[in-house]
C-alpha cells in the first residue's frame, strides 16, 4: 500500500517589532510530522524537525511538505535520519517541497541525507520561491546505494530537480546504468555521494559581501581535506553555491555543515548552532 502523505508548515512573527518570534502552525496528513518548536537561540529562530515515521519512500509513495515563511521569520528545518529511498517496482517514489519565503524572512533548509537504494525508481524535487528581501541557506546531500555496507547502486533511476525560480535550476537524471556519467572522470568519477549548498537572496547580493561569503566557504574547503573533488561558485548575482563529491556520506556532511557555520556567521552575523538532534 502507498504512502501519501501531506505537511504544510506555516510560520508567523507571533511577536513584537521590538522582541520578534517566530511560531509555527502546521496541518498534516498521512504518516508526515514535525517535532515541538525548539527556540535554542531565542524567540526569533524556530527549530523544526520534520519525521517521516515509516522512514522509507517506496514505490506510489508520495511526501508532499508545503513551508510557508512571513515576513520577519526565521526557521530552521531539518531531519532526525536520512530519507531512503528504496526498490520500486512500476511507480516511482516521491518526495517534494515547495517553498515560499517572504521579504524579510530567512529560511535554513537542512534535511539530512537522500539514499537512492539499488532498484530504486526515485524523485526527490524541492522548489524555493523567494520575494526580494528574502534569504536562505539549503542543501542537498545525496548517497547512491551503501558502499560500505557492500549493497552498491546497480540498478534503478535517482531524479532530482532544485530550483530557485527565475535565478537557479538543476535537474538531474541518475540512471545506474549510465556508467559515463558515474564513473567518468567528467562525471562522478566514480564517487557515490554528492553534496550541494547554497546561499540565495531573492534580491542581487552585492559584489563585496558576495565575494565574502565565497571567500568563507572557500577558507573552509581549503582546509578541510575530507572530500575528494569541492568547489564553490556564484553563479548569478544572487547566489553562492557549494559542491562537493565524496565516497560515502560522512566526509560530505561534515564538510558541507563547516561551510553552512561559516556562511551563517558571514552572511547573518550568526553562530554555530547545529540543531540538538544532529548530535545524538
Amino acid at each position: 500500500m502507498a504512502w501519501h502523505a501531506k505537511l504544510d508548515l506555516n510560520y508567523s512573527n507571533t511577536g513584537s517589532v521590538n522582541a520578534p518570534r517566530t511560531g509555527l502552525h502546521f496541518l498534516h496528513q498521512g504518516p508526515l510530522r514535525v517535532l515541538q518548536s525548539l527556540y535554542p537561540e531565542g524567540d526569533a529562530i524556530c527549530h523544526n524537525v520534520i519525521v517521516h515515521p515509516p522512514s522509507g519512500i517506496v514505490g506510489g509513495d508520495v511526501l508532499d511538505i508545503s513551508v510557508r515563511l512571513a515576513a520577519g521569520t526565521h526557521a530552521l528545518v531539518t531531519t532526525p535520519g536520512a530519507s531512503r529511498f528504496y526498490k520500486s517496482i512500476d511507480a516511482p517514489g516521491t518526495q517534494q517541497v515547495q517553498a515560499q519565503v517572504a521579504a524579510g524572512a530567512r529560511l535554513e533548509w537542512l534535511p539530512l541525507e537522500a539514499i537512492a537504494y539499488n532498484g530504486c525508481n526515485a524523485v526527490n524535487r524541492a522548489v524555493f520561491d523567494l520575494e526580494p528581501g528574502a534569504e536562505m541557506i539549503g542543501w542537498d546531500i545525496t548517497a547512491l546505494g551503501l558502499p560500505n555496507a557492500g549493497e552498491p547502486f546497480e540498478r534503478g533511476v535517482f531524479n532530482q530537480h532544485m530550483e530557485i525560480p527565475g535565478l537557479w535550476l538543476e535537474h538531474a537524471r541518475i540512471d545506474a546504468a549510465d556508467k559515463r556519467l558515474l564513473d567518468s572522470p567528467l562525471g562522478m568519477a566514480g564517487l557515490r555521494c554528492m553534496g550541494t549548498l547554497f546561499f540565495a537572496s531573492g534580491i542581487a547580493v552585492a559584489r563585496e559581501r558576495r565575494e565574502a561569503l565565497l571567500e568563507a566557504v572557500r577558507l573552509v574547503l581549503g582546509q578541510s581535506g575530507l572530500v575528494a573533488t569541492a568547489g564553490a561558485t556564484a553563479p548569478n548575482q544572487h547566489m553562492v553555491v557549494v559542491r562537493t563529491l565524496s565516497p560515502v556520506v560522512e566526509p560530505a556532511m561534515a564538510t558541507l555543515r563547516a561551510c553552512w557555520a561559516s556562511l551563517r556567521s558571514v552572511a547573518w552575523g550568526m553562530a554555530d548552532k547545529p540543531p540538538r538532534i544532529w548530535s545524538m
